[in-house]
């Protein structure tokens, strides 16, 4: 099954499996490293300031609830 960008027809050149697979390592790299800087935050505030910040906390866990939930949808359906 091919990707819908595909069938734009200027897209459609551009499209390929590289950039599919770019596309998802990027968006994958992307989330951990915001999800590192929001734990880094987190940190910072609570050793500088004292103050525990419960948004970058619920971040952190809500990023690491995702990523591991998908790895074992990945990894159970394929």
């Amino acid at each position: 099954m091919s990707h819908p960008l595909t069938r734009v027809p200027f897209l459609g050149q551009f499209v390929d499996e590289r950039f599919l697979e770019h596309r998802r390592k990027a968006s994958s790299v992307a989330g951990i490293i915001t999800a590192v800087l929001a734990l880094v935050v987190f940190e910072y505030r609570l050793l500088r300031y004292g103050v525990f910040d419960w948004e970058l906390a619920a971040v952190a866990l809500v990023f690491v609830a995702i990523k591991m939930g998908l790895f074992l949808w990945y990894r159970f359906r394929d």
